[in-house]
């Protein structure tokens, strides 16, 4: 088949389960990570000649639900490739205009902590884009630590990844200039609107919180905050769309000075960001 053909069969391959949108960006996807191929090549070549080594096995798994970032290990993000695997949380594009945004703002030397850094996307992404950064990186789950570590090695960024519970008292880190976390907030009832490939193959424990408890990170992350960020530092959340009022009526009544619900590019809640 030519290259042509080949996004063809596999964007057929998965076109119920995802549209044609996104089931064209996956096949173009999985054949540039086969051919070792940017996409300026792969337009360039579309009508060469190709073999995919074991393109029947990697149809089954596309077609079974499984993420295509399981299938090839790896997801992009911030420009940067992460190494991705059952277990951590896929990276999403939401995410990286949090991770901008906080770059944009951050001062040269700035003390990071990330809460809940699953595969280290967030930590290591600051800690490559805000120069003389001291970035510090937390989780609950050793495996997830264990391919943090190792996207940060491979990507020469400065960051300490400690395994600690969110929910605890986590002041002994020292002092942060910035927090950020991206914590799990979908309520349990939610389950029923989602699509397989996420709750059938990413860790619910990074993904889904009891609807009657729906804060219950935020909350903890606010109470260390208060006693961790130096006067005038920033707090910085992704959220669920629907709480972010609420959100924000908890920081203030927590005493943050000010907190402020931001949209993303498709104009959703997306972000909150305080002062203290």
């Amino acid at each position: 088949m030519t290259i042509r053909e080949t996004i063809h069969t596999i964007r057929e391959a998965v076109v119920s389960l995802y549209g044609e949108r996104e089931a064209e960006s996956m096949a173009r996807m999985v054949v540039c990570d086969r051919l070792e191929y940017n996409f300026s090549q792969l337009v360039a070549h579309y009508d060469d000649e190709c073999e995919i080594a074991g393109l029947n096995e990697l149809l089954d798994e596309l077609q079974s639900g499984r993420p295509v970032q399981y299938v090839l290990g790896k997801a992009e993000f911030c420009d940067f490739v992460f190494e991705v695997a059952e277990g951590v949380l896929i990276p999403r594009p939401e995410t990286e205009e949090l991770v901008y945004r906080i770059a944009e703002t951050a001062k040269c030397g700035a003390r990071i902590l990330d809460i809940g850094t699953g595969s280290g996307a967030i930590a290591i992404s600051l800690a490559k884009l805000v120069k003389e950064s001291k970035v510090v990186a937390v989780d609950i789950s050793p495996e997830a630590l264990a391919i943090a570590r190792k996207n940060g090695e491979r990507l020469g960024a400065k960051v300490e990844f400690v395994e600690a519970d969110a929910l605890k008292d986590l002041s002994t880190l020292g002092e942060f200039d910035i927090i950020v976390s991206n914590p799990p907030y979908i309520p349990q009832s939610d389950i029923v609107d989602m699509r397989k490939n996420v709750v059938d193959f990413e860790p619910h424990t990074a993904l889904f919180v009891p609807d009657n408890d729906i804060l219950r990170f935020y909350v903890a992350t606010a109470n260390n905050a208060q006693k961790m960020l130096c006067e005038g530092g920033s707090l910085w959340f992704e959220i669920y769309e629907k709480a972010g009022v609420e959100l924000c009526d908890m920081l203030r009544e927590k005493g943050f000075s000010r907190s402020e619900l931001i949209e993303d590019a498709n104009l959703k809640p997306r972000m909150v960001w305080s002062r203290r």
